[in-house]
């Protein structure tokens, strides 16, 4: 069963590509999704990344929680149910 992670404090450059890119290094990521403002069409600075096992999910917040990308730390934890 998929996982899905929070993913804060991203760079504006990031794009789904390139969080994709970056979680797939820990595991199967099934989707990416940076949220973008739909008036300015920029990136909000936050997304989603849902990883195919809990294993993976696992191995991603102790990977990129507090890690620099382009210039910033990001916050890496499990998405919180709606």
């Amino acid at each position: 069963m998929a996982v899905k992670l929070f993913v804060g404090n991203l760079p504006f450059s990031v794009d789904n590509a390139k969080l994709s890119e970056e979680f797939a290094k820990f595991g199967e990521v099934v989707s990416a999704n940076v949220v973008m403002d739909k008036n300015s069409k920029r990136s909000k600075g936050f997304g989603f990344v849902e990883l195919a096992t809990k294993e993976a999910a696992d191995a991603a917040i102790t990977g990129m929680n507090e890690q620099e990308m382009g210039g910033r730390k990001l916050t890496v934890s499990m998405a919180k149910k709606q």
